[in-house]
């Protein structure tokens, strides 16, 4: 996906810093197509608009950031969340992955970091501010080990993965970035943004969050 191809939508419920944010984003190359100040202007703004990526705090009136997240990834699964926010704490970072969101940057970041965290998000990867990558590792496993409920055990036999796309999964769990698997498969960024897309398909998951899940889930991460 092109810079210039990348739609982006920018919510914050400070005017100057939206602002700031839209406008860095713009003389970058990015196509902001909106902005919004609270959670339900964000949900009826980014349903018109379509983004690729929304750029999204998680302190807003009106409707929470998680809820956003949660209405919109519901809405468009592929739609790219990337949390911008001035809390660290765990349970606040937590709780934007479990809602859907791809990746989770503090607002102390530069502005180059925060370009690069896009481009990156509108590329499937997931971007932690650095500290926090392990962390969400950790729930995923945590989640994992959960017992499914009853609806869920009786799910049909799994469908058959090519020996390419399980080996893209495992790398996947370990908490690997497209660019990472590329590199380590020999493959295209590209070709590895296919494998995945296919193994959702195949395995009726809605995003990176739920593969990552399903992997640890079938012990692929210690393989």
């Amino acid at each position: 996906m092109s810079e210039q191809r990348i739609k982006v939508m920018v919510v914050d419920d400070h005017p100057m810093w939206r602002d700031a944010v839209a406008r860095d984003l713009a003389e970058a190359g990015f196509d902001v197509v909106a902005t919004a100040g609270d959670g339900e202007q964000a949900v009826r703004r980014a349903l018109a608009a379509g983004p690729d990526v929304l750029v999204l705090d998680l302190n807003l009136p009106a409707k929470p950031g998680v809820q956003v997240c949660k209405e919109l990834v519901g809405a468009n699964p592929s739609l790219r969340v990337l949390v911008l926010s001035a809390s660290g704490e765990h349970a606040d970072v937590l709780e934007a992955v479990k809602s859907g969101a791809t990746g989770y940057l503090l607002k102390s970041a530069s502005t180059d970091e925060l370009l690069d965290a896009v481009r990156r998000t509108a590329a499937g990867d997931p971007v932690f501010t650095p500290g926090l990558a392990g962390l969400v590792l950790g729930e995923y496993r945590r989640l994992a080990s959960e017992p499914l409920p009853a609806a869920d055990r009786d799910e049909p036999k799994a469908p058959q993965l090519t020996e390419r796309e399980t080996e893209v999964l495992r790398l996947v769990a370990k908490g690997l970035s497209y660019k990472q698997i590329a590199e380590r498969l020999v493959i295209s960024h590209r070709t590895v943004q296919n494998h995945v897309q296919n193994t959702l398909g195949k395995l009726q998951l809605h995003n990176r969050v739920e593969l990552v899940r399903y992997a640890i889930e079938r012990g692929l991460d210690d393989a």
